[in-house]
């Protein structure tokens, strides 16, 4: 590829041996300065594809010269992990920019920042404050588009575009690419090209287990017992659920919950201790279905059917990542056959699997344990008239 002697000092660093698919298609042509689509799974390397664009345009100048724009704080704290890791002998600052935490740390941050990750609705905080300027921007990437669309960023995402220069390179990335992903593209991107990513199609098992609604638990600890995962992230589609499901999981195995009402703080605390192995089972809402890079992930368990075959698509590609092989599993109660039938239309592959263990061996769901505790306002006492507690 030719890269500056510091670029690729620091991604033989990284112990690749090969590009993946992705990465050998983007990388060339985004080199040239040309706008891309680069649309390929989860786990594929797409992050690597645009850092290492990102580190070629820049020089030594203080001003921000390449933004990344993701749409979770997870994300963008990972996408940075990467850059600074490609620009480590470039003497690049990267600053991440997220809500959830004090303004004032990245404001300092952005003062000697040559590169900028952050989530829509902080970047737009920061450009009202005047404490960023987008007008010396070089090369802006769009990381996982489509999620920043289901989120309900993409307007958000259109006022950040208009703030940079109309000469910069633009670099779309993401897993699935929807309708008004391309239109975004046909209005801010220039004579691009769309990659689709044939190759490195993770490998993963999938099935479906029907089970009754009050033995879904029990069907889960059965399968944590026959399939000993190494490390395996649990999807339920409510934060109550998450909590409920990992405080009831904590009785039998190392597991925690993470989701959307949790401090900044906590999730990363959360997230390292997974990351390191001290935890064997993450309870998660979407949060973390999108874009996180979890190395090691063996299982993935749908406790809650995902609403959508794209959410499913990102869900189940938390495992077999790099090149490993996976299996995702679908706890299929009667209440979700419709979203199931959503999916399957989607995924006709999935496979319908009986599981003939004794579920009664193991402990049903206590639904007390985890439950958020209501909170007393005005007018409510502590007892109730009949002398029992609220």
């Amino acid at each position: 590829m030719k890269l500056k002697e510091e670029v690729a000092r620091a991604v033989a660093q990284f112990g690749f041996s090969r590009t993946t698919w992705i990465q050998a298609k983007v990388i060339p042509p985004a080199l040239e300065g040309r706008d891309v689509i680069g649309e390929a799974p989860t786990g594929s390397g797409k992050t690597l594809a645009f850092a290492i664009p990102i580190a070629e345009r820049l020089n030594g100048s203080n001003n921000v010269q390449a933004l990344v724009v993701t749409p979770t704080r997870e994300l963008a704290l990972q996408v940075s992990g990467v850059l600074a890791r490609t620009m480590r002998y470039m003497g690049v600052r990267v600053a991440t920019v997220y809500g959830g935490v004090a303004i004032e740390p990245q404001i300092r941050e952005l003062r000697s920042a040559g590169v900028v990750v952050g989530t829509p609705g902080r970047l737009l905080d920061h450009l009202r404050r005047g404490t960023l300027r987008l007008d010396r921007v070089k090369v802006l990437v769009l990381d996982e588009a489509d999620r920043m669309l289901d989120m309900g960023f993409i307007e958000d995402v259109r006022r950040i575009i208009k703030r940079t220069p109309g000469s910069r390179q633009t670099l779309l990335f993401s897993a699935t690419i929807p309708p008004q992903v391309k239109h975004l593209a046909r209005r801010f991107m220039r004579n691009h090209v769309h990659i689709r990513s044939r190759g490195d199609k993770p490998e993963i098992e999938e099935c479906f287990i029907e089970v009754r609604e009050g033995e879904k638990f029990q069907l889960l600890l059965a399968l944590l017992e026959r399939e000993r995962p190494s490390s395996a992230i649990v999807f339920c589609n409510t934060k109550q659920m998450a909590s409920i499901l990992a405080a009831n999981l904590r009785r039998h195995v190392s597991a925690a919950a993470i989701h959307g009402d949790m401090t900044q703080a906590k999730r990363e605390h959360v997230m390292r201790r997974f990351r390191a192995g001290e935890l064997r089972i993450l309870v998660a809402t979407d949060v973390a279905a999108r874009g996180i890079d979890i190395p090691r992930v063996s299982h993935v368990f749908n406790y809650d059917i995902p609403s959508s075959a794209d959410d499913y698509t990102h869900r189940i590609g938390r495992t077999a990542r790099g090149g490993a092989r996976g299996k995702a599993f679908c706890l299929l109660a009667p209440s979700q056959h419709d979203s199931m039938r959503r999916v399957h239309r989607s995924f006709p592959h999935i496979a319908r699997r009986d599981f003939e263990a004794e579920l009664s061996r193991y402990p049903a769901l206590d639904p007390r344990q985890g439950r958020l505790r209501k909170r007393r306002g005005p007018g409510f006492s502590r007892r109730r008239g009949d002398g029992r507690r609220w």
